[in-house]
């Protein structure tokens, strides 16, 4: 890859109406498909969505921002929108893929009422695979079939999707405990703000008290917030994500250390280095070197 631009945006594509926001895909399906797609998601490509991954059979690793995580039978996988992933289809598991639209999350949140799922994979303790009990292991397998029998009705109710939807969540957050647990409703939805506009922005500023305005809260109250979220100030949230952006670009599109600085909105590339280094203890060209194989 020439450019860092060159890595496949993929798009929510709604296989029918019924399915409009959320799409329950049996892996062995998708496999099939894999001709009619317009990339290979076997390489990194960056997804407009959210994906889940429920692994029922086989084991591998799937790859998510730079990193090879090792999967197994019972594993769930989430990767989530704006994140880079690549589909290990050399081992082929078997389970089901969950996409979910941003605006479907939206609507739980709306109907509801209940702060499930907010982005925390800048998090440093944050993984994106974790191992179900058996118990949750039952419960994801029923929820996913009454998706897919609502789905399949001649009158399917979107709020009933998003009950059970949401009711996967829950069972799954008892199994893994999260700060996120923490946030009341209406600090869930500013977590949840101040995410999406650090993706958006964080080439424009890097400064924590710019984003507290954006959402119209003070810059210690966004701070308290990002506490009870993750344990990490809004900060340390921030450099996260650039430091994750800059890892993406050094591994998947090798651009050079001047670019990458530029594109980032670095005028100086001796602090750059500087900035990297502070919080990786490697310099990109050290890093760089880590992630060949």
């Amino acid at each position: 890859m020439d450019k860092f631009t060159d890595i496949p945006d993929i798009k929510y594509r709604a296989p029918s109406s019924e399915k409009s926001g959320i799409e329950v895909l049996d892996l062995d399906k998708f496999y099939k498909k894999l001709p009619k797609y317009d990339h290979d998601p076997s390489k990194p490509h960056r997804l407009h969505y959210f994906c889940f991954i429920y692994i029922t059979q086989g084991e591998g690793s799937h790859f998510i921002d730079c990193n090879y995580y090792p999967f197994r039978q019972g594993s769930f996988i989430a990767v989530n929108k704006n994140q880079i992933q690549a589909f290990d289809l050399k081992n082929r598991p078997k389970g089901k893929m969950i996409n979910v639209t941003e605006k479907f999350f939206d609507e739980i949140r709306a109907n509801v009422r209940m702060p499930l799922f907010t982005p925390t994979h800048l998090a440093t303790a944050h993984s994106p695979v974790f191992v179900m009990d058996q118990s949750t292991n039952e419960s994801c397998d029923n929820f996913l079939k009454e998706i897919d029998k609502e789905q399949a009705s001649e009158n399917c109710d979107n709020l009933l999707l998003q009950l059970i939807f949401s009711s996967l969540l829950l069972k799954l957050s008892q199994q893994r405990t999260s700060h996120i647990e923490q946030l009341n409703e209406v600090q869930a939805q500013r977590f949840s703000q101040f995410i999406s506009l650090i993706e958006k922005k964080f080439t424009v500023t890097r400064d924590a008290s710019v984003y507290a305005d954006m959402i119209h809260i003070s810059y210690k109250y966004l701070n308290q917030i990002c506490k009870l979220a993750c344990n990490q100030t809004a900060k340390q949230l921030i450099d996260a994500h650039i430091i994750l952006e800059i890892k993406r670009r050094l591994t998947i599109d090798n651009s050079q250390v001047q670019q990458i600085a530029y594109d980032l909105g670095f005028d100086d590339v001796t602090y750059f280095v500087k900035f990297f280094k502070r919080n990786t203890l490697l310099t990109p060209s050290q890093f760089k070197e880590t992630t060949k194989g």
